[in-house]
């Protein structure tokens, strides 16, 4: 199977070589997914300086004015 898929591969022409060793790629990351890591809460209560200043649906409002 080894050298059908290299014979195949070597017809291919270079760029689209790039293209089939990019689809290899994903199919081994699909295979062997990363482990998911814990999340970071470091920002848990980074706003209790607002908490007397702005309601949590007036930050939400302007986190979204923000971004767009």
């Amino acid at each position: 199977m080894e050298s059908i898929i290299v014979e195949k591969i070597r017809q291919l022409p270079p760029e689209l070589q790039e293209e089939a060793l990019s689809f290899i790629d994903f199919l081994l990351t699909k295979k062997n997914p990363k482990r998911k890591k814990k999340p970071n809460l470091e920002w848990v209560g980074g706003l209790k300086a607002y908490r007397d200043q702005y309601t949590a649906l007036e930050l939400q409002k302007k986190a979204s004015d923000w971004r767009d």
